[in-house]
């Protein structure tokens, strides 16, 4: 018997406007009343397992009690102030947590409230940069295919076009410099060729280090990273790495770049930066990066601040959050994730309609000859009590780092059994 849906869902749904979604052909979104540990609980009583974590932010899994409780605490004192002219403890200490975690070099970070954003102002950064260099020609942003950096004006000229779902702007976007990643030597050569008659109206590199992932979960080796910082080194260009998704150890190290044994000059971090709790991003720059804007002239200063920049109660989530991957084994569980995405995932590359099969860190990612229809799959994935939801032709699990072993290999199962025997 189908189960009427709550109230507020049926008197409210007609008043939203969802992400990606089709409104008029759309069924209505799952109704949640509560979230614990990896678990969903939707307003009929049904608990679904959560495979991809809220888009990859819920590392620690919904309602950590630590992070939590410094929420409440924060709220208590200063939820929230402007960061102009004013600053808190909990926005300081946190820029002074991640530089530490980043390592040398990465010195100063500015706050934002969400990815995209962040990812804006590193090319803002990077450009101005050259700008107070006496080189206002370098304008340019070298991207790479595969890549997605986010759906504002300023990442959508810096997507892949075949993956940033942004055909509608076409022609109103000034597109970047699009080129292959160097994932070996003749596309490092056909990169370093280009940039030897280009470099001079070039700002920056941009890529995604180790895994793109809303482009399609794509894997390279960090040896592309290398490449990277190489190429970008020869032309006197700045590396940004957006760490977005693959930051606070998605991919198996605290940060992804820490596997090439490279450094970036600007990093963008977002997602699991809180815990999956409140909206939070940051722009990390080198000394070398800040040093250029650091002047007696007024016009040399990054003109760029949001209204909840530096939010305490986020600052407090994030700082909570980093807590627990100093006390709790979190690299260490990310490495059993690996281990049981790629047993658990196997079976599906016997499969005649699919194309590959790839693990990095906790992701796993399962890529399909072609588009399946994404409804009836999620359909069949919440049949057996799972939260996935496929990009394009890749179905994936990002869990938790916290998943027990017995909820994870149902998640692999599930894909394992849907993908099977697909829906019609």
């Amino acid at each position: 018997m189908k189960t009427a849906l709550p109230a507020w869902l049926a008197d409210g749904h007609r008043h939203i406007w969802l992400p990606y979604t089709q409104m008029k052909t759309a069924a209505a979104p799952m109704p949640v009343v509560r979230t614990q540990g990896t678990h969903i609980e939707l307003a009929d009583g049904r608990i679904l397992i959560d495979g991809i974590a809220s888009w990859w932010t819920a590392c620690h899994g919904y309602n950590h009690p630590h992070i939590a409780q410094a929420v409440r605490a924060q709220l208590d004192s200063l939820p929230h102030v402007m960061f102009g002219g004013l600053a808190h403890e909990p926005a300081l200490t946190l820029a002074r947590r991640l530089c530490g975690l980043l390592g040398p070099g990465l010195e100063r970070v500015f706050f934002t409230e969400s990815g995209s954003v962040s990812v804006e102002v590193a090319l803002k950064m990077a450009m101005q940069y050259w700008f107070n260099q006496g080189e206002p020609q370098r304008r340019r942003i070298v991207a790479f295919r595969g890549g997605y950096h986010g759906d504002t004006f300023g990442t959508m000229a810096v997507c892949d076009p075949g993956v940033g779902m942004h055909a509608a702007f076409d022609g109103a976007v000034p597109r970047q410099d699009l080129h292959e990643l160097p994932t070996d030597a003749a596309r490092a050569e056909a990169l370093d060729a280009w940039l030897r008659g280009h470099a001079d109206h070039v700002a920056a590199l941009l890529v995604e280090p180790l895994v793109q992932g809303a482009g399609g979960m794509r894997m390279h080796a960090p040896a592309v990273l290398a490449r990277l910082r190489e190429v970008a080194d020869r032309h006197g260009i700045l590396l940004i790495f957006d760490e977005i998704f693959t930051g606070f150890g998605r991919t198996g190290t605290m940060f992804a770049f820490e596997q090439a044994g490279v450094r970036p000059d600007i990093v963008t971090l977002s997602k699991a930066l809180t815990g999956g709790t409140l909206p939070l991003a940051a722009t990390v720059a080198s000394r070398r990066v800040f040093e250029g804007f650091w002047s007696d002239d007024p016009a040399h200063a990054l003109m760029h601040g949001p209204t909840y920049m530096g939010n305490a109660l986020a600052c407090a989530a994030a700082l909570a959050s980093l807590d627990l991957f100093e006390t709790e084994p979190r690299l260490a569980q990310v490495r059993g994730i690996e281990r049981a995405l790629r047993d658990g995932l196997a079976p599906c590359k016997a499969l005649p309609h699919v194309r590959d099969v790839r693990v990095q860190g906790a992701i796993g990612a399962v890529e399909l000859d072609r588009a399946p229809d994404r409804a009836a799959l999620c359909r069949a994935f919440l049949d057996a009590g799972a939260w996935i939801r496929p990009l394009g032709s890749v179905v994936y699990l990002t869990p938790a780092f916290v998943m027990p072993p017995e909820e994870l290999r149902r998640l692999t199962d599930a894909v394992c059994a849907v993908l099977a025997a697909p829906p019609a």
